[in-house]
């Protein structure tokens, strides 16, 4: 869990978007990097999976620390257009990097141990974790940029990324079982075979994409406070309480794991209906409900998380993971439609439309 906080307290964070803005780019110019960081990631995502599966996890848990510090040193080094596209094409590799290995590192760590039972738990917290820095992230943000502007922001980006880079040094890692002689191709080949020929794991990687594409709609809080009548000034302040429910609901993941089937996909329901009642409310007191309905989907995504690492029986869990990693950015893309067509309302209907789809990769903890 500390990992997970400090590879989130990144005082660039909040800070970037102005960053670019200031530099003079345009609303073209940036969507275009954000373009770039996206197809980066798309990119690298499932074989930077089968590289953990076939190198080392940790190696590449760390490889990710200290790839989005150099992207940070260039953004530093030479504030321009050119430079923030290659920051960014490094830092979509380096996201790519972890976001396959670290489940896949945490979950063998634990099962080598006997307590594979206890992954949900631990990944809430590292969710929550993850959320709740977001406090000192801002609060840090501020205050180094009112002392040395963006510079001193980004040298402190840089040297938050590389702690977190040599504390990943500390995490565990069981013993690699693939075969010594698998190419890093075979590899990626049976990953996503695996992932895509058997039935049972198939649903739930569809499961895990479509509920965690969900997440896309943490994006536009800022926009709902806005249109709602929040002011400007308290906006921040307002999408915090939000992001602080969502750590509270992903903290209360072990809890829900308890749950059956039909439980926890009535949290679901319920959060949809948690979203429609606040758009139909459009006032600021329903940012509140909003708050509920991202703590109980945060609730019910990490459950869905930990039954796909439980599901998993293969030395192939990181590439695995990596397939509903690219999922998740693909389904993503289903939010942003379904906003522009139809703003929230239209998000509460598509999060009541993957249930089935949840349900069906839920059902079981049977390994493959």
């Amino acid at each position: 869990m500390g990992w997970a906080a400090l590879s989130e307290l990144v005082p660039y964070y909040p800070l970037y978007a102005l960053l670019f803005l200031d530099t003079g780019l345009s609303d073209a110019q940036i969507s275009a990097l954000f373009a770039i960081w996206s197809v980066t990631g798309f990119i690298t995502e499932v074989p930077s999976g089968a590289l953990a599966d076939r190198w080392s996890r940790r190696g590449v848990v760390v490889l990710a620390g200290v790839l989005q510090a150099v992207a940070f040193v260039i953004w530093t080094a030479a504030p321009q257009a050119w430079a923030f596209a290659l920051g960014f094409v490094v830092w979509g590799v380096s996201g790519a990097l972890v976001s396959g290995a670290s489940e896949a590192l945490v979950y063998d760590g634990m099962a080598a141990v006997g307590a594979a039972d206890s992954y949900v738990k631990v990944n809430g917290w590292m969710t929550a974790a993850e959320l709740l820095v977001q406090v000192p992230t801002a609060f840090a943000a501020g205050a180094l940029y009112a002392i040395g502007g963006y510079a001193l922001v980004g040298w402190a980006s840089v040297a938050a990324c590389l702690a977190a880079a040599a504390l990943a040094l500390r995490f565990p890692e069981a013993p690699r079982t693939a075969d010594d002689d698998e190419s890093l191709g075979s590899t990626l080949r049976e990953g996503v075979s695996e992932a895509l020929h058997s039935p049972a794991l198939r649903v739930l990687v569809l499961a895990v994409a479509l509920i965690g594409g969900l997440d896309a709609i943490e994006e536009y809080f800022p926009v709902l406070a806005g249109d709602w009548g929040v002011a400007t000034e308290a906006v921040p302040l307002a999408v915090l309480v939000i992001a602080l429910a969502g750590a509270a609901g992903a903290a209360l993941g072990g809890r829900a794991d308890h749950l059956r089937g039909g439980a926890l996909l009535a949290l679901l329901v319920v959060a949809a209906g948690c979203l429609t009642a606040a758009t139909l409310w459009a006032q600021p007191a329903a940012l509140a409900v909003v708050a509920v309905f991202y703590a109980l989907y945060l609730a019910v995504l990490v459950v869905a998380e930990a039954r796909l690492q439980d599901r998993i029986a293969s030395v192939h869990r990181a590439t695995i993971t990596s397939v509903a990693g690219l999922g998740i950015e693909l389904a993503s893309l289903l939010v942003f439609a379904a906003w522009a067509f139809g703003g929230p309302v239209a998000v509460a209907v598509l999060v009541v439309a993957v249930v089935p789809v949840v349900r069906a990769g839920l059902r079981t903890r049977e390994t493959v």
